[in-house]
């Protein structure tokens, strides 16, 4: 029976880290409907492994992430599994905004005069948390942007789908790996949206039920079968 359990609120435009135990999950609902969470992985026991977004597509056969897809290092092992996802489509390759981005869209603001109505971009967002760790520029990976929806229209241009995620939208990732979780909450690249999206996200952390033989993310492919032998392999070595 799951006893634990944390909640908290990102704010928009805002910034979160937390090392995760393998065992644990982590429940993101995008409150208001438009959010965004960029997010990358991190391997606190060596922070040189980090997330992976080629092998995790290219290995899965995706373009999207969704429902029984896993998360991928660069090691070949996996950081997490998606076990529930009310969407069926995440964006996987789109990157972050920037503050030059930022500032052209939709006007620069800092903290310092506007409080918590300044336009924060992804971009720095990341590199505030992974300073926390001793890591910085060099360390940044390509990134998820949980809620959001690329797709590629017939002249193979991509394009941000509008109102794809509705406020109540939920994912829950469970991880298969202890793991530095850094995530934000502000605007995806290529969101055309007039004003600043300021929309928060919720989190919630449980305890994740046993992984099963018979486990969906496990099964989904057979490449994700020999992603969960080489974490077995690496915690045999580490106790």
């Amino acid at each position: 029976m799951i006893t634990n359990r944390y909640t908290t609120t990102i704010a928009p435009g805002g910034h979160w880290s937390l090392r995760l135990q393998r065992g644990t999950q982590m429940t993101l609902t995008d409150l208001d409907g438009g959010a965004n969470v960029g997010m990358l992985f991190y391997n606190p026991d060596n922070l040189l492994e980090k997330y992976n977004a080629p092998d995790t597509l290219k290995c899965q056969h995706t373009f999207k992430l969704t429902h029984g897809n896993c998360l991928y290092s660069d090691m070949g092992r996996i950081f997490a599994s998606i076990t529930q996802d009310s969407l069926g489509w995440h964006d996987s390759v789109n990157g972050n905004c920037t503050a030059d981005h930022v500032a052209q869209r939709w006007g620069a603001r800092d903290y310092q005069n506007h409080r918590n109505n300044w336009h924060q971009n992804g971009h720095d967002a990341f590199l505030v948390e992974l300073a926390k760790y001793g890591l910085g520029l060099t360390d940044l990976a390509a990134n998820l942007n949980l809620f959001s929806k690329v797709e590629t229209t017939s002249e193979g241009k991509l394009q941000f789908v509008e109102g794809h995620s509705k406020a109540g939208s939920s994912i829950t990732l469970r991880f298969e790996m202890n793991t530095l979780v850094v995530l934000h909450t502000c605007p995806h690249p290529l969101n055309p949206s007039e004003a600043y999206p300021a929309k928060p996200v919720g989190i919630e952390i449980t305890e994740a039920e046993p992984v099963a033989d018979d486990d969906f993310c496990m099964n989904f492919r057979p490449e994700n079968q020999r992603g969960f032998a080489n974490n077995a392999l690496y915690y045999l070595g580490h106790g």
